[in-house]
């Protein structure tokens, strides 16, 4: 950390994470005559969006895509001059795959993470029983509990589902399709964080396949691509050829290389009695005072930063929960997988189990990722469930990883390639209350003028969720500032 003289104005971003970085562009855009300052911890910008290349492989070590619906993060990259570099998955595998009993089964057309917007599919796929299917038949007419009526309501993805859906549709199908997007328990996992949209289904409806139908008579076109999507809607998903890597480096040439600090620690924040901020780094250094301060840490770490700025703020961002996970990249000769991989991966329901989360067929996924002779996937391990795996030595990760891809789609020999990586509490669990919890959060923050919080611990996971955030962060703290 430096300190010197400051112009007229000084802020600063704790965490060089998209973020962090998103809201950085965003300070510079809005307060051209302004120096921001960026101060990252590790080496390297962009947090888990890690694009890694080796040979002609192009490997995400974290993310890999961002999505369409919500549009943050595509207006971001059309700003920045990256649209014509967005590509689109492969149309001919926009699927995901299911194990049931050591075999691969597509998810059925039209189920789409919890919600089903056709009945024929479901009822003829091997993934569920018939006594499934007809608890399945009963959902419209599962009454809506008195509870739920009202706005604040909230519950576990788990119970809701099973309710609804019944057990075996929650165990076989929407477990293992959120345990790929959240890496989830989903006993505590918040369904009004997470999607709140269903729980207004019901409200309104009194039933998730009514809804479907009502939104059907009133969009024909927005609800075939739902109908014809298996598991989640791959045609939504895009990402930059190059990687998301791309994504950062463009973030990060829009600001002065000497504003940008890597290797930079940070260990506490205060506020100064003239009512500014400074920045204390670990090796005792002092950098400041800043007219704001943007926090785009994860929550326990923006807790460790402010607990002396506002002790109930960091009491309430460190009931934040975070899980760990591992990823296992390996490539291979197309030959030397049995199974055609007409999907997108694979997911694993925990009733089978099996010690690995999912599989993304990752060069199935998009172009550009392996040579056209050869396969790349991931394997992810851990997860709120599995915590203990992300400890594993790197051989023992792969052994696990090789071995399920021999018994699930018919492996043979050895990979060409190997890449592992292990993220540390770096996804936010959003469990049962999360929605009430932020809103503590952010009346605490919004009594500390000057200071912003920004990331995927509070409105959403997702890239164009934390772009999201980052945007209002650097939009409320200019005008608080300029007021």
């Amino acid at each position: 950390m430096s300190s010197s003289p400051p112009p007229s104005t000084r802020f600063a971003i704790v965490g060089g994470g998209v973020t962090g970085l998103a809201a950085a562009y965003r300070l510079t855009q809005l307060l051209p005559q302004s120096r921001i300052e960026l101060f990252e911890a590790s080496d390297r910008l962009g947090g888990v969006l890690h694009t890694h290349h080796r040979g002609e492989l192009l490997i995400e070590r974290g993310a890999d895509s961002l999505i369409d619906k919500l549009p943050w993060a595509v207006d971001l990259c059309r700003e920045l001059g990256l649209e014509d570099q967005l590509i689109p998955t492969n149309a001919a595998h926009r699927r995901a795959l299911v194990v049931r009993a050591g075999r691969l089964h597509p998810v059925p057309e039209g189920f789409v993470v919890i919600r089903p917007h056709r009945l024929w599919p479901l009822l003829k796929t091997p993934l569920l029983s018939w006594r499934g299917k007809l608890r399945l038949l009963l959902e419209p007419w599962i009454p809506c509990p008195k509870k739920a009526e009202r706005e604040e309501h909230d519950e576990s993805v788990a119970s809701f589902a099973t309710r609804r859906l019944g057990r075996e549709v929650f165990e076989r199908l929407v477990q293992p399709l959120l345990a790929g997007i959240y890496t989830a328990d989903p006993y505590q996992l918040s369904l009004a964080a997470t999607m709140p949209e269903v729980l207004a289904a019901e409200r309104e409806h009194g039933s998730l396949y009514r809804a479907a139908v009502k939104q059907a008579a009133h969009s024909d076109k927005a609800t075939s691509s739902e109908e014809a999507a298996s598991g989640a809607r791959y045609a939504s998903f895009i990402t930059p050829r190059g990687g998301l890597s791309q994504l950062v480096e463009t973030l990060a040439s829009h600001l002065p290389a000497d504003q940008i600090h890597l290797n930079c620690p940070t260990q506490r924040i205060e506020r100064t009695v003239d009512s500014r901020w400074n920045l204390h780094s670990t090796t005792g250094e002092t950098c400041g005072a800043f007219q704001g301060v943007i926090v785009a840490t994860p929550a326990p770490r923006a807790a460790e930063l402010l607990a002396a700025v506002d002790p109930e703020l960091s009491e309430l961002l460190g009931q934040i929960p975070y899980a760990s996970s591992a990823v296992v990249s390996l490539s291979f000769q197309r030959d030397q997988i049995a199974d055609p991989l007409n999907g997108f991966g694979l997911v694993v329901p925990t009733v089978e189990n099996r010690p690995i989360v999912a599989v993304s067929f990752s060069s199935v996924k998009f172009a550009g990722r392996a040579p056209l002779d050869q396969l790349l996937v991931r394997v992810f391990l851990g997860g709120a469930l599995h915590p203990e795996q992300v400890s594993l030595s790197d051989d023992a990760l792969q052994e696990i990883a090789v071995g399920e891809l021999r018994e699930l789609v018919g492996l043979r020999g050895e990979p060409l390639e190997v890449d592992i990586v292990r993220w540390h509490e770096k996804m936010p669990q959003y469990h049962v209350g999360h929605v009430q919890l932020v809103e503590e959060i952010e009346n605490r923050v919004a009594q500390q003028h000057g200071l912003k919080l920004a990331g995927n611990a509070y409105h959403g996971v997702g890239i164009p969720q934390c772009i999201h955030s980052a945007d209002l962060a650097a939009r409320r703290l200019s005008m608080e500032v300029e007021a």
